[in-house]
């Protein structure tokens, strides 16, 4: 009898992936590869660091990582399966981005920013979703009273949570957190890379934590992605990529530690 534990799923596979920008026209016309032979995968209840300076196509695997774009070649999995349409993966993967004021309307409640996807993935008014809102609040450390709230009303840290309870609501497989923590300040980033920590092991969603804080990554992430000029250069677990970085890049980066 075979008594291994089953591997986790893998919620997210990216096999080959290439992306190219273009812009111009004739002799003017420019192409730069946003990524090229891209390859990883993320698995329920782990999290995948992705580092790298600006411009080494962070961004465009994240947005390829939410059905955001489409590559120009190569396969994108969710749960072993096809992208699919946006609506038949609706709630299954979220986003928490660099600054909540992307993300939360100034002109509605923060209960009502929490129940909007719930509202477009089941239907229904806000109102019929304000247990669920309430529940998910005390989940992220903000009391039921903050429901009534408007952003402006709370404090950088604050909002943040707002942003993670949002993404929670719907219970889903896949998060991308996008420099999620890069405009906190360094006492409150701590709190909410804990409160990632304990989410994940409470929920089991995967995660890709795109960041260039080398040390919230260390804390955060199971395996790192280290991506130049559109490559994945080195792919390891974080505790033998902190101890031995094998690409010359990946020395580099972390000397600024």
């Amino acid at each position: 009898m075979n008594t291994e534990p089953t591997p986790p799923q893998a919620v997210l596979e990216l096999e080959e992936v290439r992306v190219v920008f273009s812009s111009g026209r004739g002799r003017s016309r420019r192409s730069v590869t946003a990524m090229d032979s891209v390859s990883f995968d993320i698995h329920a209840g782990e999290t995948l660091g992705l580092v790298g300076e600006s411009g080494s196509g962070k961004t465009t695997t994240g947005s390829i990582a939410l059905g955001l774009r489409k590559p120009d070649s190569g396969a994108v999995r969710f749960l072993d399966g096809a992208f699919g349409s946006p609506r038949s993966r609706a709630g299954a993967i979220q986003a928490v981005l660099q600054n909540p004021h992307w993300s939360l309307n100034p002109r509605l409640t923060v209960g009502d920013s929490v129940a909007e996807p719930l509202t477009a993935t089941e239907g229904g008014r806000l109102r019929s979703h304000r247990a669920a809102v309430l529940g998910i609040l005390e989940q992220v450390g903000l009391g039921g009273g903050f429901a009534d709230r408007l952003p402006h009303e709370l404090s950088g840290g604050q909002r943040q949570r707002v942003a993670i309870a949002r993404s929670l609501i719907t219970r889903p497989r896949f998060i991308v957190f996008d420099e999620a923590v890069s405009a906190l300040d360094v006492s409150v980033q701590a709190q909410i890379l804990n409160l990632i920590h304990d989410l994940q092991v409470e929920h089991g969603f995967g995660a890709l934590f795109i960041s260039h804080d080398l040390a919230a990554v260390r804390y955060l992430a199971h395996r790192i992605a280290v991506m130049q000029h559109g490559r994945v250069v080195e792919l390891a677990d974080t505790e033998r990529f902190y101890d031995t970085p094998q690409h010359p890049y990946s020395q580099q980066l972390l000397e600024t530690l």
